[in-house]
């Protein structure tokens, strides 16, 4: 027990290295990286199946459902092809208006990778604890610096990691139930400069948030129901905090993280090697109404300034399907459809539509203690029409209307190991 312990201290330590050098977004603001099982069922009863530690990051009562030490770490790749087409760009003076039609792009988008580690340790027959480490939520685009609309383009980029600590208690043997702490780490980062073509302050900054990083504690609670060993159900809700950060310039984002509650089912068919499992995950993207700016100083926006986004409440409802093929090799599929989080006020920027995720992947067994997982999720996104304006100064103002439409790629890899 001692050496596996130490094992996991160094690994974790490894990723935590990775987790503050690399970068972790999605084509939107939720990122799904907690397991590569997970990638290849669409998520599809992600809260209830168990199949390794990585559950623990969706419901931590579900890790009752082990009765050995279970370790499970790996990494997802996340490349977003994102869009913007058919844009005009016009600049609004007291001696008049002009417009101009601004280049497609599709270079906004990137490739990430976020890796995740789960450690599931049983007690007794009652008592487990966990710990983990991986991402919820990030995006990042970046436009070129020649970008006409420049002031609705540059550089956004917001990450975040959470290191998890939970338990869980099994009351019989049906229910059981568990809580979790989330110390949540992020960093944001914000550039924007005028067009070249505004009068009197043209390629000036406007804002220059470079890097502002800070914590926040939230928490998470769960409960599984177990018919039999092949019928269960798991219901899961996380509390996310409204997080500060502050660069070195002493300039402050205060950024809203949504809650989340989720429902999920596992059914495997009696006397075939099927089983049929789903989900359906609440985001309270309402909450996402501005995100506020203090002590500005590196741009034209001076001291205080609110952005605002005023975001909706957004739905997963994904099923999946598994088949054990054999004592080596497991199959599975999903499907995903992803209600979009923006409302009325839409950016170029934060691309974001109601998606659909295509999703397959497999576990190989190594012996009976190990395996790895492989995940693949096409992700379709939708046209969405966009209009942006902006007030530089009392009697300047500039607009943007474009169509933005954001696909996906994404990848992941596992290795899982009972001890």
């Amino acid at each position: 027990m001692t050496q596996n312990t130490r094992l996991f201290k160094k690994t974790l330590l490894a990723v935590t290295v990775a987790f503050a050098s690399g970068q972790s977004m999605a084509a939107g603001f939720q990122i799904n990286a907690q397991s590569a099982t997970g990638i290849g069922r669409a998520f599809a009863g992600d809260a209830v199946i168990a199949d390794n530690a990585a559950v623990m990051a969706r419901n931590p009562a579900a890790m009752a459902l082990f009765d050995k030490m279970e370790l499970s770490l790996g990494f997802e790749s996340i490349t977003s092809m994102i869009e913007v087409k058919d844009a005009k760009y016009n600049v609004n003076t007291p001696l008049g208006s002009s417009t101009v039609n601004v280049a497609d792009t599709d270079d906004v988008g990137d490739t990430s990778i976020a890796p995740n580690i789960h450690l599931i340790v049983p007690v007794n027959d009652k008592f487990a604890w966990g710990v983990n480490a991986y991402s919820n939520f990030g995006t990042k685009t970046e436009f070129s610096d020649n970008y006409t609309a420049t002031e609705y383009g540059g550089l956004t980029d917001v990450k975040s990691f959470n290191f998890g600590f939970a338990g869980s208690y099994r009351l019989n043997e049906q229910w059981s139930f568990g809580a979790g702490l989330d110390l949540i780490y992020g960093q944001g980062t914000m550039k924007r400069t005028t067009s070249s073509s505004v009068p009197g302050v043209g390629g000036q900054k406007i804002l220059d948030v470079d890097k502002a990083d800070g914590w926040a504690v939230g928490f998470n609670v769960g409960t599984v129901y177990e018919l039999d060993e092949n019928n269960r159900f798991g219901l899961a809700y996380r509390y996310s905090p409204e997080f500060t950060a502050k660069d070195d310039k002493g300039q402050e984002i205060t950024l809203p993280l949504p809650d989340m509650a989720e429902f999920s089912g596992f059914h495997k068919i009696q006397d075939t090697k099927f089983a049929v499992h789903y989900s359906i995950q609440y985001i309270g993207w309402k909450d996402f109404d501005q995100i506020d700016f203090e002590n500005l100083n590196q741009g034209l926006l001076k001291g205080g300034y609110s952005k605002d986004y005023q975001w909706q409440d957004g739905w997963h409802y994904a099923i999946g399907g598994t088949y054990y093929l054999n004592n080596n090799w497991t199959l599975r599929a999903g499907y995903m459809y992803d209600t979009s989080a923006q409302d009325k006020v839409t950016s170029i920027s934060v691309p974001d539509s109601d998606r659909q995720w295509f999703s397959t992947g497999f576990s190989y067994h190594i012996d009976n203690s190990s395996n790895i997982d492989f995940g693949f999720t096409y992700l379709l996104g939708e046209d969405v029409k966009v209009n942006e304006n902006t007030q530089l100064v009392p009697g300047l103002s500039t607009g943007v209307t474009a169509t933005t439409h954001a696909d996906a790629i994404l990848f992941g890899l596992q290795y899982s190991r009972s001890f």
